[in-house]
């Protein structure tokens, strides 16, 4: 028995010198010193958790399999897109911009597109259903969270109704974030002929990715390949079902060739998860101009060799002249993308941060207001959203470029999760997504930051002890 507590000593001290040169080696410094300071105090700990979720890379084998896909579907979609690309050399002074979303992204702008901005969140799931009861071939969704409520039945429904005329049904969920509906409505879904899988199962031992709590946060519906939509809603009550606090979305309703772009965002998914091609002559029609809309998807992840939402917001952040505005409803920053909105600020543009006033995740929340103090003496102009939890995921840079979409900015969006984003360039789409930004702001209130610093400093105090933990949230 008196040799346990040596024992114990030399396995904790085994430990920090076996695994703190693997965290150098595999990650970036701010999260291998975060690492290292857990595997520290706590080894065994440390060493578990580690194991678990240290890791935001994928295994090569998958990230290679998952860019041939990519370029497949770039090569099937040619003959059926060519005339709606927009050529980045030909943007003229956009071109820098065009040129370097198209590389991050591997996916090319196009020209053609209709869409129609949807910011409640019944009009949203009322629109979709209106759409999939309308549908004639198919209807294929991908949604992180869909709850088993009124709103999530709602949509089964209309699923239902369509696989009753005829029309094939396609159906993927995030394992953890769709768990419950998993579980309660799958049974329901297949016995009707709706095609339901569950994305990124929790398992300690799959293969598919390198930790188990990499999620597929993407949102998006595809309906007979002429419809789609995308934006940061999910399939559920406004309430998320906290009944205490209303999430407020962003939805876009998109018609012409973009639609095509994100029917194959689906089919790579559907693909990773079944490992079952879904034949591309029967689900992609002949592209249309429905607009004068100029639109880019960017999906982001580990499935690529970088995090390349990342490098494309901080190099737009850097090029603003005007003004920056970013509504999300966390925001974590890393120290690459609060230098660049400081050195923004000390050039004479306009940062505005909308952000929601209370929040369902505390640990996350208290990181976020940790940057507080350090903002505001920027004088990056804060404002805290009134009505409810802004879920909004937008940013626009000087009326002549924006995002919309499912990432947050915070290091899980940019390095873990399976993100999905959609890109306008052209003025007119811009403006549309800066007028709601405006209306979010007009239900906020600004901090300010003499009034921040007299708040209590056991608050501060534990505020920075969670922004200890910032890179690995």
């Amino acid at each position: 028995m008196d040799s346990l507590p040596f024992l114990i000593l030399v396995l904790e001290w085994t430990i920090r010198l076996m695994v703190v040169p693997i965290i150098a080696l595999r990650c970036r410094p701010p999260a291998a010193l975060a690492w290292v300071a857990i595997v520290s105090v706590q080894p065994f700990l440390g060493l578990l958790l580690f194991l678990t979720f240290g890791n935001s890379r994928l295994p090569r084998k998958r990230i290679a399999e998952h860019a041939r896909h990519r370029r497949s579907f770039q090569l099937d979609l040619f003959p059926l897109l060519r005339e709606y690309y927009v050529d980045p050399e030909a943007a003229s002074e956009d071109r820098s911009r065009h040129l370097l979303s198209v590389q991050l992204g591997e996916i090319p702008a196009l020209k053609g597109n209709s869409l129609e901005l949807i910011d409640d969140t019944q009009p949203a799931i009322q629109a979709l259903i209106r759409d999939i009861d309308e549908a004639t071939q198919h209807v294929h969704i991908l949604v992180y969270i869909w709850m088993d409520d009124e709103t999530g039945r709602s949509v089964c429904d209309a699923l239902i109704r369509a696989e009753q005329r005829g029309v094939q049904c396609r159906v993927l969920v995030d394992a953890v974030g769709s768990g419950r509906f998993l579980r309660n409505q799958s049974r329901r879904l297949r016995e009707a002929g709706v095609e339901i899988h569950a994305a990124l199962p929790v398992n300690p031992f799959r293969k598919k990715l390198a930790r188990i709590d990499m999620r597929n946060h993407r949102k998006l519906a595809v309906i007979d390949g002429r419809i789609g939509y995308t934006g940061s809603q999910n399939i559920c009550n406004a309430d998320y079902g906290t009944r205490q606090l209303e999430w407020h979305d962003l939805m876009l309703r998109l018609t012409g060739p973009i639609v095509l772009q994100l029917q194959a965002v689906f089919c790579q998914d559907w693909y990773a998860e079944t490992e079952v091609q879904i034949p591309r002559e029967e689900f992609f029609p002949e592209a249309e101009s429905m607009g004068q809309r100029v639109l880019e998807l960017f999906p982001s992840g580990p499935t690529y060799q970088t995090q390349n939402l990342h490098r494309l917001l901080v190099a737009m952040i850097y090029e603003a002249r005007h003004e920056v505005i970013i509504t999300t409803p966390y925001f974590v920053p890393d120290e690459s993308l609060l230098q660049a909105i400081e050195v923004a600020r000390l050039r004479g543009v306009i940062v505005r941060l909308l952000l929601p006033e209370r929040s369902d995740q505390i640990l996350v929340s208290a990181a976020q207001r940790s940057f507080y103090r350090e903002l505001l003496e920027m004088d990056v102009r804060i404002s805290l959203f009134q009505p409810g939890l802004l879920h909004s995921k937008t940013m626009t840079v000087d009326n002549r470029f924006a995002v919309v979409g499912t990432s947050n900015m915070d290091i899980r969006s940019f390095a873990c999760n399976l993100e999905l984003n959609l890109i306008l360039f052209d003025e007119l789409s811009v403006n549309t997504v800066v007028q709601q930004q405006k209306k979010y702001l007009a239900q906020s209130l600004p901090l300010k930051l003499t009034a921040w610093l007299q708040r209590s400093r056991w608050k501060t105090l534990l505020e920075a002890l969670a922004r200890l933990l910032a890179p690995l949230l």
